[in-house]
């Protein structure tokens, strides 16, 4: 195919969660099946700051290149983290850090993929989410409300800042307006491979247990980037509902691996890192 100029694959994990030991235990075994590959990783990878760095870090010894997607967890200030930032400023420094590894992150050049499947852009996306996905009929505050009454609320809310902006929804503003901006800047002859840490679109939150959880999982303000954009894939992770799934005749992978209580429950092994490119055979 013009345009392909290597072998190997690009491949995507994501929601390593690598402070359980069994989690750990699956990343120091990743391993890439070609030296050309790359391994795109759609956010979760750990709480802490050192524990970012390890992780990423040895996935960049042994992976061509390493595209990373903040999740929420990254951005969470937990006690006892010697890196006591918060909000922008937490981004900030996991950015700097991922750099001295040679990690790409949203902030930086969107790498072309020209293997099998290309060329595409690779773009990683920081996009966070603004309570928008809300049970019908309820506003913001209600469906929060509804949240804390059932007792299905997110740690972000104690745990993610959003400092210097005065809340989550209004920094999920700013990286919408500048991601779109930028996307719509790239070559327009380069299609996409979209990667964000919460899905790009409501419909994969339909099958949550609890859907008044699906505030913290995405904005409406993404609903069309994979057309938009013209994605060939989305992959995103944060549900933990590791599948494949159409919409408008794009691919979406979600590719997380979860805690150990919900993949041991799974018949799929854990830790399997799933092709994006080229695009594996259906039907």
């Amino acid at each position: 195919m013009p345009g392909q100029e290597r072998d190997g694959s690009l491949v995507a994990i994501s929601d390593l969660h690598i402070g359980y030991p069994e989690n750990r235990a699956l990343v120091e075994a990743l391993r890439p099946d070609s030296p050309r590959d790359w391994l795109i990783v759609a956010g979760d990878v750990a709480d802490t700051a050192a524990d970012v760095e390890w992780a990423l870090g040895l996935l960049a010894e042994r992976f061509e290149k390493v595209v990373w997607s903040p999740g929420n967890h990254e951005l969470w200030t937990p006690r006892g983290d010697p890196v006591t930032l918060r909000g922008l400023a937490r981004y900030e420094h996991l950015v700097q850090r991922c750099r001295a590894l040679g990690v790409v992150t949203p902030e930086d050049e969107y790498p072309v993929w020209r293997g099998a499947g290309g060329p595409v852009l690779v773009a990683p996306l920081f996009l966070l989410y603004d309570y928008s996905w809300r049970p019908e009929g309820l506003d913001r505050a209600a469906a929060l409300a509804e949240a804390y009454r059932t007792g299905i609320v997110c740690t972000d809310e104690f745990m993610l800042h959003p400092d210097p902006y005065p809340d989550r929804a209004q920094w999920c503003a700013a990286r919408v307006a500048g991601t779109a901006r930028r996307l719509a800047g790239r070559d327009p002859a380069l299609p996409t491979v979209l990667v964000n840490h919460w899905p790009l679109v409501r419909d994969p939150t339909r099958v949550l247990r609890y859907p008044i959880f699906a505030q913290w999982c995405g904005t409406e303000a993404s609903a069309d980037w994979h057309r938009r954009f013209d994605a060939v894939a989305v992959v995103y992770g944060h549900l933990h509902i590791p599948r494949t799934t159409w919409h408008d005749g794009v691919r979406f992978e979600e590719v997380s691996v979860g805690y150990p209580r919900e993949w041991r429950q799974r018949s799929v092994p854990p830790g399997r890192l799933r092709r994006i490119l080229p695009a594996p055979d259906v039907g």
